[in-house]
Order: C-alpha cells, then sequence, then structure tokens
C-alpha cells in the first residue's frame, strides 16, 4: 500500500534481492570479459612520435645473433619478455630496415604481424592480453641491418667498418638490428649472444659469459643486469686488443683498442688505467659507480663521435691516443644519462651539461685549470645564445646549447647555491634517482628542497629563457 511503512524483515528481504541482482550483474560483466584495446604507436616524446611504443613495459631482451663479415649480414632472434600495462588487443614495436622477418610468435604461438611507415612492426597476438600478464614475444629475422645518417643528428645504429661492424644507437639506431620499445623510459635487462667467424672478437654492454667455438666459428656471450635504455645498448664486432684490469674499487674494467689504430706500444695499459682512473675519481664525486663493471673501446667508426654507450663508452679515434677530456665527459655520462635517463629528449641537457662539467672538473683536478675559469672563457666566447637548454628542439639536441650552456648552467648554479650544497647535489641526484628516469622539472624540484630555496627565477633564466644570462 502506498505510504506503508515495510517492517526490518521486509527491508531484508528486498536488499537480499537487490544484491542478488548486483551480483547477477556484475556476473554478467565479468562474463563479458575486458575491453582489449591497441597499444599506442608512440611513445609521446614530441621529438620522435614515432619513437617507442605503449601498453607494455620491456623486462628483458635476449638478442641472439650471427654475423657474417662478408656479406654484413646477420641472422638473428630477438626474445623479449615484457608486461602488458592494458588490456592489449595488439601491440608495435620498433623494427625498420631492410630485414626480413621469417618467425614471429608471442607466448610460443604464431601471431600475425604487419609493418608499416618507418619503424613500425605491428603485432596481434592469437588471443588479447590481460593488464598485468607477462608475455614473451619471439621475433626471428635476418638480412643487412642499414644505418640511419640523418641531416641533423648523424649516423646512428648498426654501422658496418672495414673489420665488422658497431652499434651506437643514440637517438634512433637500435631498430636497425633488433625489434625494441625505443624509447628513454622502458629500460630494460639484456642479454647478448652474438656468433662470428673464429679471430673476431665480440664487445658490448655489462658482463662477459662464458666464449664457446665450434666449426670455425666463436660465441660470445655479454649480460648488462642493470636497467638499460635502447639508446645506450652496443655491439662491436671487429679486431680488437682486449685489456683486462679492476679500478681501485676493485670494480673490472674491459678495455679495447682496434688492432688497425693500436699502433703505440703499451696504448691498452694506458687506455685502461686511464679509465680505471676516472671512474674512481668520479665516484668519489657521484657517489658509488652505478654498473658492475666498467671500460671502454677505441675504434676507427667513422661517425664523428663518442658515445656512452652503458657500461663501456665508445670513442671514434683515428689513433690510440688516450684523451682524459673526453673519457671524463663519457665515463661522467654512466652517472648522468645512463643511470639517470631523461624521461623525454628535452631534458637531454641533464646528461651533457652533467657530462660537459665533468670535464671540466676533470681540467680543475689533474691540469690545474679552475672550472671558474673555464666557465669564463665559455661564457665569454659563446657566439650563440639563441634557444632554450632545456627545450632545444629535436634537431638541436647535439648542439653546444645543451653541451656547454648546460655546463654553464651548472656552474652558475654551483656560484649561487654554494660549493657545500652543489656537491652535495652532485652526489645526491643520481644516489637518489639511480636507474631511473628524470625530467628538468624533477632536478629544480630537487635543488630547491635540498637547499630549502626558492630558485624558480634562477632556472627559467638559464634553462628556459633564450638569450646570454647576466652574471
Amino acid at each position: 500500500m502506498r505510504g506503508a511503512k515495510r517492517s526490518r524483515g521486509q527491508l531484508l528481504i528486498v536488499a537480499g534481492a537487490l544484491s542478488a541482482g548486483l551480483l547477477a550483474a556484475t556476473g554478467t560483466a565479468a562474463a563479458a570479459g575486458p575491453r582489449y584495446t591497441p597499444g599506442a604507436p608512440g611513445a609521446g616524446d614530441p621529438y620522435f612520435p614515432d619513437m617507442g611504443n605503449g601498453g607494455y613495459d620491456v623486462g628483458h631482451y635476449d638478442i641472439r645473433l650471427a654475423f657474417d663479415p662478408g656479406t654484413q649480414a646477420i641472422d638473428a632472434t630477438t626474445t623479449i619478455l615484457a608486461t602488458a600495462t592494458q588490456d592489449l588487443s595488439r601491440f608495435d614495436l620498433d623494427f625498420q630496415g631492410p630485414l626480413t622477418i621469417s618467425k614471429l610468435s608471442v607466448n610460443g604461438r604464431n601471431a600475425a604481424y604487419t609493418r608499416s611507415g618507418a619503424q613500425e612492426l605491428v603485432i596481434t597476438p592469437p588471443g588479447g592480453l590481460r593488464k598485468g600478464s607477462e608475455f614473451v614475444i619471439s621475433v626471428s629475422y635476418a638480412g643487412v641491418p642499414q644505418k640511419i645518417d640523418d641531416p641533423a643528428l648523424g649516423v646512428s645504429g648498426w654501422v658496418a667498418t672495414k673489420d665488422g661492424a658497431v652499434a651506437l644507437n643514440q637517438p634512433i639506431g637500435a631498430a636497425t638490428y633488433y625489434p625494441v620499445n625505443d624509447t628513454t623510459d622502458d629500460k630494460a635487462t639484456y642479454t647478448q649472444t652474438i656468433t662470428v667467424p673464429t679471430g673476431l672478437t665480440v664487445l658490448a654492454n655489462g658482463e662477459p659469459g662464458p666464449t664457446t667455438t665450434n666449426n670455425g666459428r666463436t660465441t660470445f656471450r655479454w649480460t648488462m643486469n642493470r636497467p638499460m635504455a635502447s639508446e645506450l645498448s652496443m655491439l662491436a664486432i671487429g679486431d680488437y686488443n682486449v685489456t683486462r684490469g679492476t679500478t681501485a674499487d676493485g670494480l673490472p674494467n674491459i678495455t679495447a683498442i682496434g688492432k688497425s689504430i693500436d699502433t703505440k706500444p703499451g696504448q691498452g695499459k694506458v687506455f685502461n688505467e686511464t679509465t680505471a682512473q676516472i671512474v674512481h675519481w668520479e665516484s668519489s664525486l657521484y657517489g658509488r659507480y652505478p654498473f658492475d663493471s666498467t671500460g671502454g673501446i677505441l675504434a676507427d667508426v667513422g661517425v664523428g663521435y663518442a658515445l656512452e654507450t652503458q657500461s663501456r663508452p665508445v670513442y671514434d679515434h683515428r689513433t690510440s691516443d688516450v684523451d682524459g677530456d673526453l673519457l671524463a665527459h663519457e665515463l661522467g655520462h654512466q652517472w648522468f644519462g645512463d643511470s639517470l635517463t631523461p624521461v623525454r629528449w628535452s631534458d637531454i641537457w641533464l646528461n651533457e651539461g652533467f657530462a660537459t662539467y665533468s670535464e671540466w672538473l676533470y681540467q680543475e683536478k689533474f691540469n690545474n685549470i679552475p672550472v671558474q675559469k673555464t666557465f669564463a672563457q665559455t661564457y665569454a666566447g659563446e657566439k650563440d645564445w639563441s634557444g632554450k637548454v632545456a627545450d632545444p628542439g629535436r634537431d638541436h639536441i647535439f648542439d653546444d646549447l645543451v653541451y656547454n650552456r648546460g655546463a654553464m648552467a651548472l656552474q652558475a648554479l654551483r656560484m649561487k647555491i654554494g660549493d657545500q650544497s652543489f656537491f652535495q647535489m652532485l652526489t645526491q641526484w643520481p644516489t637518489v634517482n639511480r636507474y631511473g628516469n628524470v625530467s628538468t622539472r624533477q632536478f629544480i624540484e630537487f635543488v630547491e628542497r635540498l637547499t630549502h630555496r626558492d630558485l624558480g627565477s634562477f632556472f627559467q633564466t638559464w634553462l628556459y629563457q633564450p638569450g646570454k644570462p647576466a652574471l
């Protein structure tokens, strides 16, 4: 009847009925299953919108590759362990060039795939992948990898040399020889198992495993057990003289010089010992070295630059001469750029400014040239003050704007906050954020917390405002 009150028993009966209805509705929804959607074909970096992908996170790459120096061809299988970050109907990897895929599977089952654009490998697994689930992708492929020669950014990727090949992947080269989620903010561990004709040597990131020889072919194994961005992965195949040692802290130190340029007796020892000395000294400034071994490779690659490939930088040289400044720069990157990696390429000054400042500190420590003198000379000699240090633009990520003005910003910060706070920052910033991804905004907030000061105006002037800052 309208207006009548229900008893407590009647309310319980109604509640039970409603509950049963809700349970039935929930069951119906559950029966419908998750809504699977495609992962994004890019990672969202405005400088490189096609690089990287969405919908999953890579945990490990296992690259197994055989190289024929006669044809420059590779025959490879890359296996990827990943975790879905959404309910995936399909997803992309970055993979470019003329390499031909012979087999592709997801969780051991053949998967459909297409290739589109410059580097999209679009994979549709046999069934949807639930958010939070781990899955395994295996791609077998072969062919002759082709390097990238970008008009603004230079050569990257798989580079053929007179005696083999070297892979240098910053910023967009990794996908020239293995399928990859090629973005700075999806770090992973790596295993690289490389087979070459006996007599050639293979060097890569991380720690060496056992080497085996069979039927005129030798297989080298290297493992990087710390998170690594794809742009920092590396391979060097060729004729090398390898030197092994340790730093003063007992860290394994593996260096190599290409035989074609190793013409001055004793340079292998000099290179190894100088590397060890600089790593030990930089550890006193920046905190514990972030990887399980160190080293470097001097080789005639022909790219015109050195690169901070993780744990083992590569230096493009025509001679075996060792440049302490350059070593200080690339080894400084092991903290700034490798262990700490920018989330976006616009923040690359966090790599190059700190690495250039490492050169300035090296000059002061070993050559008695004060940092302030180097700063003053750089400040007076800089001709172009246009552009923003913390947002240089895609084609300018390797300009003086990023390197020299980035280092000048750090010295200006040192003058602003004092030596005690500045050197605390040099140690604490890479220690607190070890193996992570960082941004300029995070750096500013970190320094402000450390110093208990509002430095917004200072950073706006030095990092975001074009023009020559007043001292």
